[in-house]
């Protein structure tokens, strides 16, 4: 029985890293399950036992890598601090630098922001990406909410505006160097997101 599971995890892991490399360098639109089954050396039968649809397998992938808008959200998620902005420009610096080392990470990254059509079958694709994206602005609004109260943020300043300012300038940046990897992200990423927190600072 455990050989069973390991041997259909085997089997999960074998389809999900067929379709990473898949999606990569096709597109999502341009990949089929036939594609993918082929690629992973199984049955199109066998693909659909692990995952209902592409979405499902799309959504799979991003679960098992460390997606770099996500997996440093814990640091925006304390009761108090001593600098609210500062933890924003953390965030940052933690995204930019996975972004850049951890290569599952960054492929999934850019194959979920500049190789895929959200159509129908993506839906829940597009779902999760905008619960992810309300769920960081929720988080970023508390940060500066934060600053206005101890009085290190501008009173101002909207917090709302800054939290989907930030979502973009981060994203923006992570884009940009996928597209043109000739600067470092972390070094100019970091001076980029510093000079925009301090002109909220009070």
């Amino acid at each position: 029985m455990r050989k069973t599971k390991e041997d259909a995890l085997a089997t999960r892991d074998s389809i999900l890293d067929a379709a990473a490399a898949l999606f990569a360098e096709n597109g999502v639109s341009g990949t089929t399950l036939q594609h993918i089954a082929t690629a992973a050396g199984v049955t199109r039968g066998a693909i659909y036992w692990h995952f209902e649809d592409k979405g499902a397998m799309f959504n799979a992938m991003m679960e098992r890598a460390a997606m770099p808008l996500e997996a440093a959200m814990a640091l925006l998620d304390k009761s108090d601090s001593s600098d609210p902005l500062g933890d924003l420009r953390d965030y940052a610096l933690d995204v930019f630098r996975l972004t850049m080392e951890d290569e599952k990470a960054r492929t999934t990254f850019e194959i979920a922001t500049l190789k895929i059509e959200y159509t129908v079958e993506m839906t829940a694709v597009r779902e999760r990406r905008a619960h992810n994206q309300a769920e960081w602005i929720r988080r970023a609004e508390s940060r500066v909410e934060m600053g206005i109260e101890h009085g290190q943020v501008k009173a101002n300043v909207k917090p709302c505006a800054v939290a989907f300012g930030m979502w973009v300038l981060v994203e923006g940046l992570i884009r940009n160097w996928l597209m043109a990897p000739n600067f470092n992200l972390v070094q100019l990423g970091g001076e980029i997101i510093e000079t925009h927190l301090a002109s909220l600072r009070a």
